[in-house]
């Protein structure tokens, strides 16, 4: 079962960094146009060293390198094995707890300029991404839940195995043969 839910979400999520990537590195005003995508409005034009160099280019590598791990997880979800998704548990994870530390980093450094409204924004898109995470989870946890047996299915097995085990020994002590086994070896025995 191909994981349609976590493989959108992961590809969401890098358009969604990628964007604000390429936005940041726009000229004019790519920083304040970024928040702005984020839903802060900035109107003031007093925030001169948003569109610094030493401002702009890590925040947009910071962004890039978040829509490359999200990137990652797209590809981890659509070609990993169902029944092992510690591989695919990890990339997801790292990719969003990158994407909440700049997130986060993007709130220090809105603080320390003094624009208002970036708490609240923030806020949303931290809330997104930790919804995004939780469904992606139940959806890998639910896949592996279909492919592992439960443990009411194992004990079944067990119990129609031991059931088996009981009649075989049953029969071997009416037919007085003591160390009778009854498979595909015991035919070759008994011809013998």
């Amino acid at each position: 079962m191909r994981h349609i839910l976590s493989s959108f979400l992961a590809l969401h999520w890098a358009v969604v960094f990628a964007l604000l990537a390429f936005i940041c590195i726009d000229g004019n005003r790519g920083v304040a146009a970024a928040l702005g995508v984020l839903g802060v409005v900035v109107q003031n034009i007093r925030f001169g060293d948003l569109e610094n160099g030493v401002v702009v280019a890590p925040l947009a590598v910071a962004l890039l390198v978040v829509a490359v791990l999200f990137c990652w997880a797209f590809v981890e979800t659509l070609f990993s094995d169902p029944a092992n998704p510690d591989a695919t548990d990890s990339v997801v994870r790292v990719a969003f707890i990158s994407a909440s530390g700049v997130l986060s980093l993007i709130v220090v450094g809105g603080a320390a300029q003094g624009i208002n409204g970036l708490f609240m924004a923030i806020a949303v898109q931290l809330a997104a991404l930790l919804a995004s995470y939780v469904a992606m989870l139940a959806e890998r946890r639910s896949a592996l839940a279909a492919t592992v047996p439960g443990t009411g299915e194992v004990r079944a097995a067990a119990h129609v195995m031991a059931k088996a085990a009981a009649h075989n020994s049953a029969l071997s002590r009416i037919s007085g043969r003591p160390d009778a086994s009854f498979g595909p070896d015991t035919n070759l025995r008994d011809r013998r």
